[in-house]
């Protein structure tokens, strides 16, 4: 044992150290968060709530069937069903997700080749039923639709779509090409205004000029000439 060890033990240095510090934090502002009333933003990609992506084009989700997230899926919560049509085309009958088995891994977000689910920033969602925790298509949707009219950007983007440190060229390519999703709905251009003024707002010169007074027949003029 040194002589420094055997004077902070007979002196107990580290203890007192350790009841200055406390004291010192006594008088100091808390930085705790006083949850629910401070509510922290989760940081962008956080891996909450389930959604599907909904196609800006159809209204509808963007799901292929390539069932790959649920091949993938180490919890087996993913559940899916084809349906076929009278005409042969096969549609999405069935896409549930098991919340409660999740473990939020978001393999599943990385796998679909067009970028169909996504694990939104939403944390905060609770249920008191097994069966509101089972996120049907219909469900998933609404779970999008709640994010888009949440989210302070106007656009949506998740990093595990397109995760770094991956080549992006051996990606398929929905993936490769997709940009930010617009969550608002954006005002016309300027130049498309320009091309369709009101009547109201055209120029003076663009506006039906008056016609120009009629001439004076012939007759007329030659008797006025003979009053002369």
């Amino acid at each position: 044992m040194t002589l420094q060890q055997f004077v902070n033990r007979v002196f107990l240095i580290d203890i007192i150290k350790g009841m200055a510090l406390t004291l010192k934090m006594m008088f100091r502002h808390a930085v705790t968060r006083q949850y629910p009333d401070e509510v922290r933003d989760p940081i962008p990609s956080f891996r909450g709530r389930h959604a599907f992506v909904r196609d800006q084009k159809t209204g509808k989700e963007k799901c292929i069937m390539c069932m790959k997230c649920s091949q993938i899926c180490p919890s087996q919560c993913i559940h899916i069903e084809k349906g076929k049509r009278e005409d042969g085309k096969m549609y999405l009958a069935k896409f549930e997700i098991e919340s409660l088995r999740c473990i939020f891994c978001g393999y599943c977000v990385e796998v679909c080749p067009v970028c169909a689910l996504d694990l939104t920033e939403e944390h905060r969602y609770s249920s008191y039923t097994r069966e509101e925790c089972l996120f049907t298509r219909e469900r998933l949707l609404s779970n999008w639709d709640s994010l888009a009219a949440k989210w302070k950007e106007d656009t949506y983007f998740n990093k595990f779509w397109r995760p770094d440190g991956i080549d992006s060229s051996k990606m398929p390519k929905a993936k490769r090409e997709l940009a930010p999703i617009p969550l608002r709905v954006a005002a016309a251009p300027p130049a498309e205004i320009a091309t369709a003024k009101p009547a109201a707002e055209a120029k003076p010169e663009e506006t039906a000029q008056p016609a120009p007074p009629a001439e004076k027949p012939a007759a007329e003029e030659k008797g006025k000439e003979t009053a002369q």
